[in-house]
């Protein structure tokens, strides 16, 4: 984007910007990531995953690159992803939004009472 804001994300885009911001990955990792992170209830199929990769590339906020040397067993018919500083700047407004959200889910008494470890 032009002025340097990230665009609005879909679920599903967070849901990748969040896979990658713990490193590169390929799209199976991104959807073993999303399918262990939500307990099997959110699963992103192939298709899905792809046209959303490929609009957070065309976004800027992606960007494929070559796999790491040290990662095994490598495929070479694996596309790696990485997050650019403006897909970071965007799941970071994202994960604010939600946050603010989950607190006043909180507040309006909707979530459990969490145990203090």
């Amino acid at each position: 984007m032009s002025d340097g804001k990230p665009p609005p994300l879909t679920p599903a885009g967070f849901q990748v910007l969040l896979a990658l911001a713990r490193g590169n990955a390929h799209g199976y990792a991104v959807m073993q990531f999303v399918d262990e992170l939500s307990g099997g209830e959110i699963q992103l199929g192939p298709g899905t995953l792809y046209r959303t990769l490929a609009r957070l590339v065309a976004d800027g906020l992606v960007r494929e690159v070559s796999a790491d040397a040290n990662e095994e067993p490598h495929d070479s018919r694996r596309r790696y992803y990485q997050l650019t500083p403006l897909g970071n700047r965007a799941a970071q407004r994202e994960a604010e939004q939600l946050a603010r959200l989950v607190d006043a889910a909180d507040g309006a008494g909707l979530l459990p009472k969490r145990r203090s470890a």
